[in-house]
């Protein structure tokens, strides 16, 4: 099942590489992704998957608290890129794993048509019942972002230079996610991929 895999980028980047030719080669990573994605039908997870992510809203979770002990809370940033306003409510992250319940985020956040919203919530365990999340989180890697938007993601805005390489770990994960038309007062319900994304450098 897509959501208890674990993806790895086909190759680490290596050796100094200047913004410039950074900004190169993850060009090229960035169409053969879109290229991938625009296939008829793929058996690969990872493709469905991006396939899946299909909603004006575009949201990513961060907080200090997944990599430093610290009492830092979850920060919720989205973009609504339709033309009518949203409010993303609640999302359910299932426990696929069965042992430790469902974990519920009420966000209640409208956002704007064509605009940006922002939150800050007390911290809530998002992290438990999954198997790909679990398991790489205790192999050491940094959680970077959780977002329901793929384009090669934890490199996003960030610059290489002088550096041996870096790896990205992807984990996929199914959550529930309601979305209210505040318009009407209409209520979506969908299942939705998100996608833990996971850096770290390479162990000695």
């Amino acid at each position: 099942m897509a959501s208890s895999r674990l993806f790895r980028t086909p190759t680490a980047i290596s050796g100094p590489a200047t913004p410039r030719l950074f900004t190169a080669i993850m060009l090229s990573v960035l169409g053969a992704v879109s290229a991938g994605a625009a296939s008829a039908q793929s058996s690969d997870p990872l493709t469905a998957a991006q396939e899946g992510f299909d909603h004006p809203v575009k949201y990513a979770i961060y907080s200090a608290a997944w990599h430093l002990s610290s009492n830092a809370g979850l920060r919720v940033v989205a973009q609504n890129q339709s033309d009518a306003p949203v409010e993303l409510r609640s999302i359910v992250f299932r426990d696929e794993i069965g042992n430790v319940g469902d974990s519920e985020l009420n966000l209640n956040l409208l956002i704007e048509p064509g605009k940006w919203a922002e939150l800050q919530l007390p911290f809530k365990d998002i992290l438990a019942g999954n198997e790909c999340v679990k398991r790489t989180m205790e192999d050491d890697w940094k959680l970077v972002e959780i977002s329901n938007y793929t384009l090669n993601p934890s490199v996003r805005g960030l610059i290489i230079e002088n550096t041996r390489s870096f790896r990205i770990y992807q984990c996929v994960r199914s959550v529930r996610t309601t979305w209210v038309n505040p318009e009407n007062n209409n209520e979506q319900v969908d299942n939705q991929w998100l996608m833990y994304h996971f850096e770290r450098l390479p162990l000695e």
